[in-house]
């Protein structure tokens, strides 16, 4: 068999941002406070990003439709992020904490002997924190593939611990039992952690999504939609709506662990007299 082709390609730079796509279902006497759920739209070029992340996307999304379809009315505002720039840096979600949350001066450029400001292990700068930072009750992130969620990384939030035990009670029989104090990275539940905010990723069979070292599905041409396990996504779909019900309907915020230095607010001068 031969076969010729003629591959034409463009490169479109007319707009070069990144998006992200933001909704909320509307709360009730609480409606200025908010839990937020996420996951990230982009994905690697190899394959069609299916198992990461338009599995996280779409759990997301179901999420959403479950609350509203059983007319759901939360206290709070329960928000869904889908974030672009992920993979090249949590650009998305740390874009959007940074605007509406809490920010940080951007570091120096590096020098020409110094090593790039994302290689270097300087002390992050204090933070300047905004007033919506005192309105987010929770984050909760879903980037590990197709799996089954088995439960949740505290980030070592101790204080959380009970909490997340008796709202996993509700879902145990979906298979959702485990609670970690570890922290997990890689993914956008860290722009919200990094800035002293409840920020979440779930524990998910691994599936196929890594082989044990790094890749699997992951990042390669295997991660195709005929990866994706539908009766997966619907349990983490059903995890997740529960978790965010749980904290859109709580008395109180979940509690959080101490900030990072904050900047200190500049005193105005006082007027020569």
């Amino acid at each position: 068999v031969e076969v010729e082709i003629d591959v034409k390609a463009a490169f479109h730079e007319d707009d070069t941002n990144g998006y992200n796509v933001v909704a909320d279902l509307p709360g009730t006497d609480k409606k200025g406070e908010v839990v937020m759920v996420g996951a990230h739209l982009d994905s690697w070029h190899p394959g069609t990003g299916a198992t990461d992340n338009a599995a996280g996307s779409a759990v997301m999304m179901e999420v959403l439709r479950i609350l509203k379809t059983i007319d759901a009315k939360p206290k709070r505002t329960v928000r869904i992020g889908l974030w672009g720039g992920e993979e090249q840096g949590l650009l998305g979600s740390r874009a959007y904490v940074s605007e509406h949350f809490a920010a940080r001066p951007e570091p120096k450029e590096a020098g020409p002997d110094e090593m790039p400001s994302f290689m270097r292990n300087d002390p992050p700068a204090p933070l300047t924190l905004k007033p919506d930072h005192a309105k987010l009750a929770a984050y909760f992130n879903l980037d590990n593939g197709t799996g089954k969620i088995r439960g949740v990384y505290l980030q070592e939030d101790a204080a959380v611990k009970p909490v997340f035990e008796a709202w996993l009670e509700s879902v145990k029989d979906l298979g959702a039992t485990r609670i970690t104090m570890r922290n997990t990275g890689g993914t956008d539940h860290q722009s919200f952690d990094s800035v002293g905010l409840p920020g979440f990723q779930f524990i998910q069979d691994p599936l196929e999504y890594m082989d044990g070292t790094f890749f699997g599905t992951h990042h390669t041409d295997m991660d195709t939609f005929d990866r994706l396990q539908r009766d997966d996504l619907m349990q983490a779909a059903v995890v997740i709506a529960t978790f965010a019900y749980n904290a859109a309907m709580r008395d109180e915020m979940l509690p959080r662990k101490p900030l990072p230095p904050v900047a200190k607010k500049e005193e105005p001068t006082p007027p020569k007299t």
